[in-house]
């Protein structure tokens, strides 16, 4: 598997809406289930459930419960990002979105109010909020 076969599945996903802790292709999904549908279906990752959390957990706690899920899959890496990659963005009090790497700056991310879209990683309200990239351990 390489990171380019998670950008593919993830691409099926393009128009899925947004739905908090949703988990269905077509139907809804967020942005940590989505990363975990991809990765899982790719057999880069077990199954891994994060639910359940409040749709505003960001904004009330300090804890990185979202970095703290993406580490125990991930590797921290310094860049530059390569197709596949995952990119951290904090809102709100801690890190609390990601996005699967197309080709820099290009992403893919089930966002609020628009579901899975592609997008510039850097521009707009992700401008200023990166917080890291990461690489799938089993990709290595």
């Amino acid at each position: 598997m390489k990171g380019s076969d998670a950008v593919q599945e993830a691409l099926t996903w393009l128009g899925t809406p947004y739905h908090h802790q949703g988990r269905v292709k077509g139907v809804g999904v967020d942005c940590g289930t989505l990363i975990c549908e991809v990765y899982e279906k790719i057999g880069l990752m077990d199954h891994l459930d994060p639910r359940p959390y409040p749709p505003d957990w960001h904004l009330h706690q300090m804890g990185q419960r979202y970095l703290e899920l993406i580490l125990g899959v991930c590797d921290p890496i310094e860049g530059p990002p390569q197709p596949g990659d995952i990119v951290l963005y904090q809102f709100g009090k801690c890190i609390s979105h990601g996005a699967i790497i197309i080709e820099w700056p290009q992403v893919i991310h089930s966002y609020l109010h628009q579901g899975v879209i592609i997008q510039d990683g850097t521009k707009g309200s992700l401008a200023r909020r990166i917080a890291g990239f990461f690489r799938m351990k089993r990709l290595k």
